[in-house]
């Protein structure tokens, strides 16, 4: 093992942006939960009761990209929708329309309170920088350039493939590991070669059925466990706990 707490064959890494980040993940959860819990006031029973924003999250929409989170959520309840297009307005009773509704709410509160990053993954990325390891952000987000520049953490990584590169190159997100993969070709790396750091199950999931060669799973919201579960090669609550940022 590296004095980075990695294999010594890695030679990448590959990191999320919610929760690994930025502690952006408690943003989207609430942005989520307002969006879900208006459009379930018309549903009675089982399939109007109220978003999670725990379970719920975990389960369906944490690390997808948006549209396919709504269709997986509502598919929980028994409710589906028809596609519509990625312009409908927010208030559109389409998957689109629901996903864009969550995307007004995120960015209000994103406004109104700010980015805040994890202090010991900066400073993780510096000592990985510094020892000559490449590097990439994978984000199912749409607005992951304007976060980074937020934080001024873009001159962090050398390949960025986000929401926006996702949709021009027609990639499907996680938890398949196409955005992973294209990350790492990016870099000129074999899967192999590189390590995923995420916080999200589907993240994991990706992870693993990429073969990538090292799995860090950032345990924000106590579920060790079940990262471990879907592919966790180890579990930190923090990435300064894998060393090298002294």
């Amino acid at each position: 093992m590296t004095q980075l707490g990695l294999p010594d064959p890695i030679q990448a890494c590959l990191f999320d942006l919610d929760g690994v980040v930025t502690k952006t993940a408690v943003v989207h959860a609430a942005a989520w939960k307002e969006t879900f819990d208006a459009f379930l006031r018309d549903y009675d029973g089982e399939r109007g009761r109220p978003f999670d924003a725990s379970a719920d999250y975990d389960e369906y929409v944490d690390g997808r990209p948006r549209a396919d989170g709504v269709r997986a959520f509502l598919a929980s309840r028994g409710i589906e929708l028809p596609e519509g297009t990625p312009e409908d307005p927010p208030d559109a009773r389409t998957v689109n329309g629901v996903g864009n509704r969550k995307n007004v709410l995120l960015l209000e509160k994103i406004r109104t309170d700010g980015v805040e990053a994890y202090e010991g993954t900066l400073r993780y990325l510096e000592a990985v920088r510094a020892r000559g390891l490449r590097t990439a952000i994978v984000s199912s987000s749409a607005n992951c350039r304007d976060v980074l520049r937020s934080i001024d953490a873009e001159h962090f990584f050398d390949v960025r493939i986000d929401g926006v590169v996702a949709a021009e190159r027609k990639l499907p997100g996680k938890p398949r590991p196409d955005t992973f993969l294209a990350a790492a070709e990016d870099l000129g790396v074999e899967a192999s070669r590189a390590a995923v750091f995420e916080d999200a199950l589907a993240g994991m999931d990706a992870g693993r059925s990429g073969h990538f060669g090292y799995v860090v799973g950032l345990d924000r919201v106590g579920q060790s466990d079940a990262l471990y579960t879907h592919g966790a090669d180890i579990v930190v609550k923090d990435l300064a706990e894998l060393g090298g940022t002294r």
